[in-house]
C-alpha cells in the first residue's frame, strides 16, 4: 500500500474517532469518517502493545496492509478508514485475518458487491 494512502497524524485519527462512524467484531473495530473530494480511501492502524512484542504487532500490521491490498478494489472511496486490532488476531495465520476484516467491512456497509 503507498505511504500517501495511510494516516500517520494523531490529529486525523482523533478527527476519525470523534466525527466517524465505528463498527466491530471480535477482532478488529473499524472507524470510517467521509471525506468529501477524495477520490481514494486511506487506512490507518493501530496494534496495542497488550497484543504482543514489537514482531507480533509489525506482522498483524503487513497482514492488515495486505489484506486491504487485496479488497481494495471492492472498498469505497471517498473515506478515512483506521482499523484497530484486538488481541485475539495474535493467534489468527493472513487468511483468517483477511476472513475478519472483510466480515467487519461487510458489518459496515464499507464494501461493494463483486
Amino acid at each position: 500500500m503507498k505511504k500517501e494512502l495511510r494516516i500517520k497524524k494523531n490529529k486525523e485519527f482523533q478527527e476519525a474517532f470523534q466525527n466517524g462512524q465505528s463498527f466491530a467484531n471480535r477482532q478488529f473495530v473499524v472507524y470510517a469518517l467521509k471525506k468529501e473530494n477524495q477520490e481514494y480511501f486511506r487506512i490507518g492502524l493501530s496494534v496495542s502493545k497488550k497484543i504482543g512484542n514489537a514482531v507480533m504487532r509489525n506482522q498483524i500490521k503487513r497482514y492488515i496492509r495486505q489484506a486491504v491490498f487485496e479488497l481494495s478494489d471492492l472498498i469505497h472511496t471517498g473515506n478515512d478508514y483506521v482499523i484497530i486490532a484486538r488481541k485475539p488476531l495474535a493467534e489468527m495465520d493472513f487468511f483468517e485475518v483477511k476472513k475478519s476484516l472483510t466480515h467487519v467491512l461487510k458489518v459496515g456497509k464499507v464494501l461493494n458487491r463483486r
